[in-house]
């Protein structure tokens, strides 16, 4: 069960109704804010091909203020997660969200490539904010046998949030202007903020939480254990395949959110309002991988099929899947294109669901956020070099090598991991 029926019983009476839990009220606004995050980073990817025009930016301009955006999350991870650490989530969260929500709306007033990455290097050291802060308050708010679903619904809010940013980002633009799909999202941040500080208090200090409700999340909450120093973490090959198959990995789905509409418009001809009309629909395909790859493992796994095993065929499925990425500039037509594209998101995150489910295989709860983090900076590495390469081969090539490039990497990652991880047994760490 993923939530108590109202009137479980506790020392302290029974639990409320589920729609006076305060957690879920909590877990609803970090749905939200996921969801504000996406569409704020998706925004300049749908508006590039206008701006592209305006400010005649070449795609090596475009993936240098891709890049920059990429850095700035590397650069403002661990500041944030202290800011989050230091000043509780009530105070960081707010802080960050109006702190993204700022530098979103200053894209409107950018004039060049540089003003434009500076904006967007300032917008990443604030995005980077929203896993860390949504993981910390799921941890203090929801019991072990709540949390993955806590999760889910809170990171469902990325590709939530990247499925509608198109057809919303064009309606503004046609209706308003461009500088609009930037300010209006930003807007949205504010209000989040006004929603979070009215709702979110301390679980100790909530006026609102029932005292059986507290005693439900407190009774759940695991015993705190120091997790293992880097050094080492970084001792065991296991840890260093996880690293190097999000270093992997990690560029595919990034490629896409931030070169698709600009592929579409420039090799296949799309207008603002077909970008809007069409590439929503492989997020869609994207958020189904995501459920359906931790399915089918669970389901090859209760079919007697062995942990290492469930996972290697999930993942090597999902690496042919993003493989057909190398067919979409060979399409004949443009729904072949985005079809192909759509088995690309599907396979990545089929795929990426049991790399991250990997990590809890390998270590116990207490080293799981670390290599958590470790391999998020791999994949902020990977993340602000393969921009780079973008717009190098784009305005020197084609699309075609990116294509072929963004279809093998997962392949890599998949291989590198089943070599050093090997059988995927737990360490004793």
């Amino acid at each position: 069960m993923l939530s108590p029926s109202p009137g479980v019983a506790t020392k302290a009476g029974a639990l409320p109704p589920v729609w006076r839990q305060v957690r879920w009220r909590i877990l609803t606004l970090l749905f939200l804010v996921t969801v504000i995050n996406f569409v704020d980073r998706q925004t300049l990817s749908v508006v590039s091909p206008v701006l592209r025009d305006r400010l005649h930016l070449s795609n090596t301009d475009y993936g240098r203020i891709v890049s920059a955006f990429m850095f700035g999350m590397m650069v403002g991870e661990f500041p944030v997660g202290w800011c989050m650490d230091r000043f509780g989530v009530r105070g960081g969260f707010s802080f960050t969200v109006v702190w993204w929500s700022i530098a979103e709306a200053l894209h409107a007033f950018a004039q060049s490539a540089l003003q434009f990455g500076a904006v967007r290097f300032w917008m990443g050291t604030g995005e980077c904010g929203n896993f860390s802060g949504g993981m910390k308050v799921v941890s203090e708010w929801f019991p072990v046998r709540e949390r993955a679903f806590a999760v889910g619904v809170f990171n469902a809010g990325s590709m939530i949030g990247s499925l509608i940013a198109p057809p919303a980002i064009v309606f503004i633009m046609l209706h308003y202007g461009w500088h609009w799909a930037f300010l209006a999202p930003a807007f949205l941040g504010f209000v989040w903020v006004i929603l979070w500080r009215s709702v979110y208090h301390p679980l100790d200090r909530h006026p609102a939480v029932s005292a059986a409700e507290r005693e439900y999340i407190r009774a759940g909450l695991p015993t705190a254990a120091a997790p293992p120093a880097n050094r080492v973490l970084l001792q065991h090959r296991q840890t260093w395949g996880l690293i190097f198959c999000r270093f992997l990995v990690g560029p595919v789905v990034q490629f896409y959110w931030f070169w698709m509409p600009a592929y579409l418009h420039q090799s296949r001809g799309f207008t603002l309002t077909d970008i809007g009309m069409f590439t929503w629909i492989p997020y869609l395909f994207g958020d189904i991988g995501s459920i359906g790859g931790g399915w089918a493992a669970g389901y090859l796994m209760r079919r007697g099929v062995r942990l290492p095993v469930a996972r290697l065929i999930v993942m090597w499925g999902g690496a042919a899947c993003c493989a057909m990425s190398i067919w979409v500039v060979q399409a004949r037509t443009s729904a072949a294109a985005i079809a192909f594209i759509c088995l690309v998101l599907f396979g990545h995150t089929a795929l990426s669901a049991n790399m991250f489910a990997a990590i809890s295989d390998v270590f116990p709860e207490g080293a799981v956020g670390r290599v958590t983090g470790l391999t998020g900076i791999a994949g902020g590495v990977s993340g602000l070099l393969f921009p780079l390469l973008t717009g190098f081969l784009v305005d020197r090539l084609s699309y075609a090598p990116v294509f072929a490039i963004v279809g093998l990497m997962p392949a890599a990652g998949v291989l590198v991991l089943a070599t050093l991880i090997r059988g995927f047994r737990r360490l004793p760490i």
